[in-house]
Order: C-alpha cells, then structure tokens, then sequence
C-alpha cells in the first residue's frame, strides 16, 4: 500500500543533530519511507491520502521500556488490550524491558533461556495495534553459564537483562553482560532502589562498573539513585541513560541537565517503564516529553528525539527518524482542542500533553483523525481519497 500525507505543517525528524525539516509531504510505501517533499501531484495518486491538515509530523515513539509477558496483556495491572492502547497514546514500538513479571516465571537455566526465546518467537508476527514489539530478554541469572549468551545469540535472542537475578550482588552481574556483549546483544541494567522481591538497589558504582549499553530508569524505578550519580554516569562512561514516566521527574530534570552540561544528550533515552505498580499508561511517553520540555527547558524537538531517534541508534533499529529508506511509523501531532497554543510543538514547550491526529506503523495507518485516549486535536486530520475499504477511525471510548 502507499500512502501519501498532504498539507504536513511542521516536521519532526528525530534525529537530534537535525531534528526539524521543513516539507510538508510524504510519501509511504511497502513499508518504508518513499519520499519526503515529494510533489503534491504525486501523493495525490497514492492509494490512500492523508491531509494533514497544518499538523505536525514525527516518527512514532519508541517505548525502551515495557513489562512484555505474552499476548496484549498485562498480569501486573490484569488488563487486556494495554499495547493496543499505547498505541493511540503514539507508540508505534515497545522494547521488551525482560518478561520479569510472567506469574510463576522459572528462574532454573532451561527455563530462563525457554521464557525468553518463547516472547522473542511470538511476537515476530503479532503487532497488538499494529505495534512493532520487540520482546525476549534474557534475565541474567547465576542459574545461567556464560556459554549461553552466544547460544542464546545464535537463536535470535539480542535483549539482556540484569538486575532481576539471584547474585549475592550487582557486580556478580559483570561477567554475564560482557559475554553478552561479546555476543552480540543489548545489554541493560536496572538502576535505582529495589522494585520487585528478590531485586536489590543498583548505584552509578555498580553501572560504571558493569559498562551495560542502558542503565534503565535511572530517575527511578521507582526509587532513583543517589543525585550526585547523575553527573558521574554523565561525563564518566558510555552507556544510554533513561528516563522513565514511573520514577522521580526532580531526578529526571537533573539528568537532563547534567546530560546537557556534559554535551551527552544524545546518550539521552525516554521511556516508561510500565506495565509496573505505577500501572499502564499510554500517554507515558507524551508526559515525560513535554515534563522535560516544560520543566526541563529542552526544545521539544529534542525531546521527542530523545523518545524516538536515540532509542532507534542505541538498540539499532531503523525505525525512529524520519528519512527515506526509514521503516515508515509516523505519528500526526498538534495542539490540543481548547489549549492555549497553536502548534504541537508549542504545546508540549507549554506543559500540554500533544493531541494525536493519526498513527501510522509499516506504513499502514492504524488511527486518522481523534486517539481514543488523548484529546482532540485542534486541526481535524481526514482520509482525503483512498482505495481501501476500511475504516482508519479509533475506536471510540
């Protein structure tokens, strides 16, 4: 299917060297990026044609930080349907942050490596709302043999956890993230106070130490880490540092700024950490960017590069910037109906949560015209022609 967007006022890219470009169309097509700026005449013969209606353009946000277990279904909060949600909240891809909450997961060797290439496996053709979820990690354990990390490779598995396993404490974890390293793999650890029986506190000493490619959460999960890490991890070693929606917003102003002193934002990841006791949300990801906008002073540009393009280039996908040849997930953004501001961007540089106008993942649109779950937009985005029969509205609430 090709889809083109007409009438796109502003575009956001992604990309934090460049985050903003000025076109105001684009082309869709089997999936990818086709053509952005291309001419209007052009669009107007794709099978499905968007007006956009002076919103604004932006890869669809990439949550580096979701509680997968199987299905679209959370044991943690007993909901149903929570991906698909996200979705309308402008999540067109969640990162697996381990499957830890699955009831009565195994912590034996076989049954770590099993629960981990099961999730991998059956989301390679599930898309809970049309949402690219990559799922399996591989939660770190002494139950496991250094061994298995490139086993576990060689299968597909690319996710490493630490944080959740039985070590006496967190440097046991050491050896295990190198041999995933060596592997192959994207290796996070959880930072902060402890969250779940059977996990303990982690500090900048431990990340400094175990040099993963992300310390998750670092402004909490729930509980943060001592303030005077911040700047360490900043200016002392290479690893992604992320923020989540289910922590501490003082301690996510204060890794935003010490990242900003030490010209590191590019190191900068925002995520949400959920499903967790801090519940399901689907507008996680739209809070903390515009809390790191509007509290924080980053242009919102910025920030939802933070969510979108530097998740992309830290666990290597080639989703999260908006660029041809790109994997084609575009969210239409505004203003919301009844604000005070004008523009998406201003919006979320004024505190407001931005409206949704349209989602779109593979190139296929999954929602034109009002999100279920943010409020209206200010400009009406419409389906101006197309030549498949069916309808793209949400659902309503």
């Amino acid at each position: 299917m090709r889809v083109g967007i007409l009438n796109i006022g502003l575009v956001v890219t992604g990309d934090l060297s460049a985050p903003l470009a000025e076109a105001d169309t684009l082309i869709l097509n089997d999936g990818r990026i086709e053509c952005l700026g291309a001419d209007v005449s052009d669009v107007r013969q794709c099978d499905l044609v968007i007006d956009a209606k002076g919103t604004t353009a932006a890869p669809g946000l990439i949550d580096s930080h979701v509680h997968i277990t199987f299905g679209d279904f959370t044991p943690r909060q007993n909901m149903v349907g929570y991906l698909s949600s996200y979705v309308q909240g402008g999540v067109t891809t969640s990162i697996s942050a381990s499957e830890v909450h699955v009831p009565g997961r195994p912590t034996d060797r076989i049954g770590l490596k099993a629960l981990a290439l099961a999730a991998r496996g059956s989301y390679e053709n599930y898309r809970p709302g049309g949402m690219r979820v990559h799922a399996g990690s591989i939660i770190l354990d002494p139950a496991l043999e250094l061994s298995d990390m490139a086993d576990l490779a060689r299968d597909g598995l690319w996710l490493a956890k630490a944080g959740f396993g039985a070590f006496d404490d967190a440097y046991g974890y050491a050896p295990y993230i190198k041999a995933a390293k060596d592997a192959g793999m994207i290796t996070t650890v959880h930072t902060g106070g402890s969250s779940i029986p059977g996990s303990g506190a982690i500090s900048g000493d431990h990340i400094l130490a175990l040099d993963p490619h992300v310390s998750f959460h670092v402004n909490g999960g729930p509980t943060a880490m001592p303030d005077a890490d911040f700047k360490r991890l900043a200016t002392q070693c290479d690893a992604a540092l992320q923020i989540c929606t289910a922590g501490n917003l003082r301690t996510a102003l204060l890794c935003l700024d010490e990242m900003r002193k030490a010209d590191q934002l590019h190191r900068l990841l925002i995520a949400t950490d959920t499903p967790t006791g801090s519940g399901v949300m689907p507008l996680g990801m739209l809070y903390t960017i515009s809390h790191l906008s509007a509290l924080g002073g980053l242009p919102p540009e910025e920030a939802i590069a933070c969510a979108t393009g530097n998740n992309a280039r830290v666990y290597g996908l080639d989703t999260g910037v908006l660029a041809v040849g790109k994997a084609a997930d575009v969210i239409l953004l505004d203003a919301p109906d009844g604000g005070t501001q004008s523009t998406a961007l201003a919006a979320i540089a004024h505190g407001d949560i931005a409206a949704i106008g349209a989602v779109i993942t593979d190139g296929v649109p999954r929602m034109v015209g009002r999100s279920r779950n943010t409020p209206a937009t200010t400009r009406k985005v419409t389906v101006e022609r197309t030549t498949i029969l069916q309808d793209f509205s949400a659902t309503p609430h």
